[in-house]
């Protein structure tokens, strides 16, 4: 039996084709490329998150109480509202002032009547805010939800003094945006948002 075919294919190895040099150096570059991109991406987030928590922890005044807020605003608070909130927050081209209470839902509704126009309506948020939205100067501050980003009990408006006769209406001293947002627990809360300029200093010094 001739096995010399066999022995032969035994003794010379199976010859492999190799991957060309530039191939290598192609594939090596992509990896690092996307190495690279990654890091970057990642650097990217990085900043972008410490500038957000930048922006929100800094150039809040302090003594920027419920009481005084409503005195620069001109939005009176009834006597009866609850967890009162305020923040006033420097800019480099304007400041603004929040204010926010808790009124029971029929008193709410009777508050806004007051404040706005009768041919005014408060209207709906059916374009809401994405969850993560953040203004300027943030309600989160305050540690509530942004009214924008609402969209189940809320309806808002803006308003100015010029020529608003109401009965509440007749005490507002700047534009404000006011929200309404309707709670489970047949409450309201009232958020205001004004643009002040020319700045205004709250009673105690700036906080750091």
């Amino acid at each position: 039996m001739d096995t010399s075919r066999e022995n032969a294919a035994a003794v010379h190895p199976v010859r492999r084709r190799r991957v060309p040099v530039p191939a290598v150096v192609a594939l090596v570059l992509l990896a690092c490329v996307a190495a690279t991109i990654g890091v970057v991406s990642w650097a990217a987030d990085e900043v972008s998150s410490d500038l957000t928590d930048q922006e929100m922890t800094c150039c809040w005044e302090d003594g920027a109480t419920p009481a005084w807020m409503s005195g620069q605003l001109g939005i009176r608070i009834p006597e009866g509202a609850s967890d009162r909130r305020a923040g006033y927050k420097v800019g480099q081209r304007y400041d603004t002032g929040l204010l926010s209470f808790v009124l029971p839902s029929e008193e709410a509704e009777a508050y806004t009547g007051r404040l706005v126009e009768k041919d005014t309506v408060m209207i709906d948020n059916s374009h809401p805010e994405e969850k993560g939205y953040r203004p300027a100067a943030a309600f989160g501050h305050l540690g509530l939800p942004e009214p924008e980003t609402l969209v189940q009990g809320l309806r808002r408006t803006s308003l100015c003094p010029d020529d608003l006769m109401t009965p509440e209406g007749t005490y507002l001293q700047r534009c404000v945006d006011l929200f309404a947002h309707e709670l489970d627990a047949g409450t309201t809360r009232i958020y205001v948002r004004s643009t002040v300029e020319p700045s205004v200093t709250p009673p105690v010094g700036k906080a750091q």
